[in-house]
């Protein structure tokens, strides 16, 4: 069986829905990220290893799942949205897993250690950042139900609010990732300044995955549009 005879027989003829099983991979990859800051954080660099592991397999798999979708997308989509818009949408939902990929993989690497102050803003922040993703999650989930509505009606409302929550959330994160680099700038002279410019990355890279998760609404928002 070929590829494309894969993924469509486990999905249909419709790229929906393996649209949709992309955006769970990324979103299990993303939720790693919570027991990985645990484990680290606690200073358990054996079991930040095996998440970091399962993130770096999550990630893979979501890879896997992006290469055959952009390979095996139909070129002339009889749909009230265009490939185009389709492709976008997969870009955005793939980067954020390689973001928590590359946040797993830095901190693991030099087994980084944050400042008592700072460690439980961080924490925090992360898991906002993964409700944004989280989000995009949900409103992606609408994207077969909007389909067979035409794009119209009480359903494009209910997904035009689920973007403007992720709005909403995105937002939280940027006033949280503006105070963990508050503390952590008050702290800069009593810590090695090559460690505080790898923790300024990482909070940089985390606040990422919100901004990341709001182009994927934004993409939709330009569907809803069109």
């Amino acid at each position: 069986m070929s590829r494309k005879s894969y993924i469509f027989s486990m999905f249909g003829t419709s790229p929906i829905r393996p649209m949709q099983q992309h955006m769970a991979e990324v979103q299990a990859c993303a939720n790693e990220l919570i027991p990985f800051f645990e484990a680290a954080l606690a200073g358990d660099w054996e079991k930040a290893a095996e998440v970091q592991a399962r993130i770096a397999k999550q990630e893979g798999a979501a890879d896997d799942l992006k290469r055959e979708l952009r390979l095996n997308l139909p070129s002339g989509l009889m749909m009230a949205m265009s490939r185009r818009d389709l492709l976008e949408t997969l870009t955005m939902q793939d980067r954020i897993a390689n973001k928590a990929k590359d946040i797993a993989g830095l901190m693991l690497g030099r087994k980084m250690t944050f400042p008592g102050e700072v460690a439980p803003l961080m924490f925090d922040f992360v898991k906002r950042c993964i409700d944004a993703s989280a989000q995009a999650q949900t409103a992606i989930n609408e994207l077969d139900e909007l389909l067979e509505t035409g794009f119209r009606g009480r359903e494009v409302e209910l997904v035009e609010s689920m973007i403007t929550r992720l709005d909403e959330i995105e937002g939280d994160t940027d006033k949280m990732q503006v105070a963990v680099r508050s503390k952590l700038f008050a702290l800069e002279k009593e810590l090695p300044p090559v460690e505080v410019m790898f923790i300024y990355r990482v909070i940089e890279w985390i606040g990422d995955l919100a901004d990341l998760a709001q182009r994927v609404g934004s993409r939709l928002e330009i569907m809803l549009a069109r």
